[in-house]
């Protein structure tokens, strides 16, 4: 969310993912995707720049989720299917059960 200030001075906050247009003429106008207009009193270069950090805030954030979850991923083999005359001798064992943050991919 950014935080804009209406022109009567209340504060409020939007999803900078659905502005479709900022319009500047004079005031600073918000058009949301869904047509809702919103009349604002930062200026249009504000809003982008609020914009731009927004979304670099998220991709540093998704960076570092990435860096700090850097444990391995563990494969589930696909099922092997018993036939007659075998024995569990023969079949691979289990992986280990993934413990905490683990993740596990399934094919």
């Amino acid at each position: 969310m950014i935080v804009v200030t209406r022109l009567n001075g209340g504060m409020f906050g939007v999803n900078p993912d659905l502005i479709q247009r900022v319009d500047s003429a004079p005031d600073t106008i918000l058009t949301l995707i869904d047509g809702t207009k919103l009349i604002i009193d930062e200026s249009m270069d504000e809003v982008i720049a609020r914009v731009n950090e927004h979304r670099a805030r998220v991709l540093a954030r998704s960076r570092d989720l990435q860096s700090s979850t850097a444990e391995p991923v563990h494969a589930v083999p696909s099922p092997v299917r018993q036939r007659p005359g075998d024995s569990d001798a023969d079949r691979d064992p289990e992986p280990p059960a993934p413990t905490g943050n683990q993740l596990r991919r399934v094919r």
